[in-house]
């Protein structure tokens, strides 16, 4: 107890800190009184979420995506500040650190505050389930613990017993297990570190609740709950079960479908109470190109059934709000996850991943006066076809429906790479992409708009648009003292810059059935003023697999040499 209490007081002091954020100037759900929906408008797929006193703590699915397992933290469910990220490398086979692993990897954790400690669990779907932890969610977090190693298994969710034991629960990827909408239960180690027993299958939906998986287990008044959503994400309704012991029988009900709101696949997620009494549900909604953003539903409790939303008919089943009065909780500002970034300080901001493991010879942050990010340019493997084989895109979620991103750019390439040359730009990438590239020529750098349909199939991308960009000497003399004025050992490259505004702009595009879908327009400006575009016909935003699509940028080149060209990147800025 004397742990607990400590570990608490250190959590506690950690989150009384200058808030770092600004309010977004794309996305705001907070509307004083009440909040709108989604309360967070980008990818946090499968969300789960924990209170400790006063503070929540969100997690998500990373899949491929480093640094993954990104944390969350808010004092009112409706502002959310990003934090920290459990897991920065992956020891497993597999190379992750070299080759793009779209959609594998992380799968949708569950987070959880324990004798002091703050542990995730989280399904590899071709690996098992592994579990990593910290006294504080900010970090340092622990590697990867094993679990159980199982080919299948996905969506764990641990629960420690008022007698002190632990139990884990959890479902099966169809895709690797053979089978699937059922669910599992095992007795686990108190430590939480591994299984005492093999996992039992306790729930079969197959007849009534298809597709059934996502569990998060918990326990009230003597009932063994799991929430599970079922019927497929961008379709499916939450479902709830209920028995007294962990191994079932379970009873079980649906709680929230989308009826006759406009909210679509409302399931997965989090219950969380608040120090008062006041009982909430998280959820995603998946909105294709957009991915599974996060919403905030009501709940409350009736004849031990909890009822997620607002139940207009009286049935016992709710449907999802766009919009609530905020829950009765004291708020530390408005804001959003990061979006912008100045490239001030000496760490990557935290909304930043990478689609693999990240080299530390892929970037350096420059401090000096305000300050700049340098990409520069990986050499890519002989069997690349398009932007879907490079690791090192540096790429973030898209943060709402409607948004610009504006980068200040200089392209810098090596002088010995003419051949295949290098290349950068912004980039919105999903299973099709679009770009606006600076490239390397012979005949001098070129500004080009390229796009890419089935990437993840192979495909080369194609050359809509291209013009030819000035290049100046780069204003840095590559000299010094030291170096002979006469035959100097190594002849100073002649490097030159070219420097060029990137601008991309997200335009919703109307709804049509389930789907939600957006328009991207690439423009350039020469002084930040005046802007320009290489093609007028809006590219379609496309998701990635298991994710939305991610805006970013990208410096490669494609023949062997012992040194890289560069971007140089001032700043990234994002607004409505």
């Amino acid at each position: 107890m004397k742990k607990t209490k400590i570990a608490y007081l250190l959590i506690a002091l950690s989150t009384i800190t200058v808030n770092a954020q600004e309010q977004s100037l794309s996305w705001n759900p907070d509307r004083g009184t009440h909040y709108v929906n989604p309360i967070i408008h980008a990818d946090y797929s499968d969300p789960d979420v924990c209170r400790v006193g006063d503070d929540y703590y969100m997690t998500s699915s990373s899949f491929n995506c480093f640094p993954g397992l990104q944390i969350l933290h808010s004092t009112d469910l409706v502002n959310w500040e990003l934090i920290a990220a459990a897991l920065h490398d992956y020891p497993v086979e597999e190379d992750f650190h070299n080759k793009v692993q779209h959609g594998n990897g992380v799968w949708a954790p569950a987070i959880r505050y324990h004798n002091g400690e703050f542990y995730i669990y989280c399904g590899d779907p071709d690996r098992g389930i592994f579990m990593v932890k910290a006294d504080n969610p900010r970090g340092p977090w622990s590697e990867p613990v094993w679990v159980v190693k199982a080919k299948g298994f996905i969506d764990p969710c641990p629960l420690w017993d008022e007698d002190g034991k632990a139990w884990l629960s959890h479902g099966c990827a169809g895709s690797r297990a053979g089978n699937k909408s059922v669910l599992f239960v095992a007795p686990m180690s108190e430590d939480g570190t591994r299984l005492l027993a093999p996992s039992r299958i306790i729930y079969d939906g197959h007849e009534t609740q298809p597709t059934i998986e996502g569990t998060k287990f918990y326990k009230r008044d003597g009932y063994y709950y799991i929430f599970s959503p079922a019927g497929g994400v961008p379709t499916g309704w939450q479902v709830v079960l209920r028995s007294t012991s962990p191994y079932g029988p379970y009873e079980e009900k649906v709680v929230m479908a989308q009826g006759k709101s406009p909210i679509n696949g409302p399931h997965q997620g989090a219950w969380v109470d608040t120090p008062d009494g006041e009982d909430w549900f998280i959820h995603f909604q998946d909105k294709d190109a957009y991915g599974r953003v996060v919403h905030l539903q009501p709940m409350t409790w009736k004849d031990g059934w909890p009822v997620i939303g607002i139940d207009k008919d009286g049935d016992g089943v709710g449907e999802p709000v766009n919009q609530f009065r905020k829950p009765a909780l004291k708020s530390s500002g408005v804001f959003q996850p990061l979006e912008s970034d100045e490239f001030r300080s000496t760490e990557l901001g935290l909304q930043w991943q990478w689609p693999a493991i990240p080299s530390p010879y892929w970037y350096f942050i420059d401090t000096k006066g305000n300050g700049y990010l340098k990409l520069y340019s990986a050499q890519q493997p002989v069997d690349w076809h398009n932007l879907s084989d490079t690791p090192n895109l540096l790429l973030q979620k898209v943060p709402a429906d409607k948004f610009t991103v504006t980068a200040k750019v200089r392209f810098i390439p090596n002088p010995q790479l003419k051949e295949k040359g290098e290349t950068c730009g912004l980039v919105m990438m999903g299973l099709d992409y679009a770009a606006l590239q600076l490239v390397d020529t012979k005949d001098g750098v070129m500004l080009q708009y390229v796009e890419c349909g089935d990437a993840l199939k192979g495909n080369a991308e194609c050359v809509i648009a291209s013009i030819p960009l000035n290049s100046e000497p780069l204003p840095i003399p590559y000299s010094n003292k030291y170096m002979s004025t006469t035959v100097p050992p190594v002849a100073p490259l002649a490097y030159k810059s070219c420097e060029v505004y990137l601008r991309l702009e997200v335009q919703p595009r109307k709804r049509k059935g389930n789907v939600d879908t957006a328009l991207c327009t690439f423009h350039y400006s020469l002084d930040g003023k005046k802007w320009e575009s290489l093609c007028l016909q809006p590219f379609e935003m496309k998701p990635g697999k298991w994710i939305g699509a991610k805006f970013g940028l990208f410096c490669n080149r494609y023949a062997p040499k012992n040194d890289s060209g560069w971007m140089q990147v001032d700043y990234v800025r994002v607004s409505k």
